[in-house]
């Protein structure tokens, strides 16, 4: 399984990766991941990376009429470098500020900073961990204070198209289980358990997502066909 970026292109997905539609919710004081379909599978498929396509989260080929600007500026230097320090009792903080705004840092008794202070009391350090794990960007990790144990969760290989309830926007690609992901250029980034890909085009952090879709009021339309069509993926075309 691999994700290649072509320039100025899609993502192009292929090893049969399965694809999912989710949706972040609210529930009480923290959110939740809700699946809303499966799309049929595919050995090889191209997902929209300039936010335009009237087929996504699939590839129509947009991109060349609207002229697309894919370039790559997120650093390729590696998480433990970029990332920032929060010691806590039982558990360390690593947060690499790579923010997709889907708020699975923030729990019930608080954020997952503040939890991290407050890890002395085991409740609030599973809470910690929790917070950190969901986090599809993969910006957060938490590494036990005592062992230098990483937390993190156990995903299978999949790609899910996070939609967000609460802001009425579509949200990035949240790439999970350890997928390789390789540049236009041919170098292969970092490879990291989960980590989350612009899908509006408007990042400054591409190809990663940094929470643009949420100021652009970036609309998939994905509802929207789905209520046209019994199968959203029968037309989409690979590119």
């Amino acid at each position: 399984m691999s994700i290649a970026i072509s320039p100025d292109g899609p993502y192009l997905v292929s090893g049969g990766v399965p694809l999912i539609q989710q949706a972040i919710m609210p529930t009480g004081g923290h959110y939740e991941y809700r699946t809303v379909r499966t799309f049929p599978p595919q050995e090889e498929y191209a997902l929209c990376r300039c936010g335009r396509s009237n087929e996504a989260p699939f590839c129509d080929g947009t991109h060349r009429r609207v002229v697309f600007d894919g370039a790559e500026t997120a650093s390729r230097a590696p998480f433990d470098e970029r990332a920032d320090v929060y010691p806590g009792p039982r558990v360390t903080l690593l947060d690499d500020g790579r923010c997709a705004f889907a708020r699975f840092c923030h729990r019930e008794d608080g954020d997952a900073w503040t939890l991290t202070e407050l890890s002395f009391d085991e409740r609030l350090e599973r809470e910690a961990v929790k917070a950190s794990s969901d986090c599809p960007a993969g910006r957060l990790v938490h590494v036990d204070a005592l062992e230098g144990t990483r937390y993190e969760p156990r995903l299978k290989p999949s790609i899910a198209v996070l939609e967000d309830v609460e802001e009425g926007v579509g949200g990035p690609l949240f790439v999970r289980g350890g997928i390789p992901l390789a540049s236009a250029d041919g170098s292969e980034y970092e490879l990291r358990n989960r980590y989350a890909l612009c899908r509006c085009g408007a990042s400054g952090n591409k190809p990663f997502c940094n929470a643009m879709h949420a100021a652009i009021g970036f609309d998939d339309r994905l509802e929207e066909r789905a209520a046209e069509s019994e199968d959203p993926a029968d037309d989409a075309r690979k590119r």
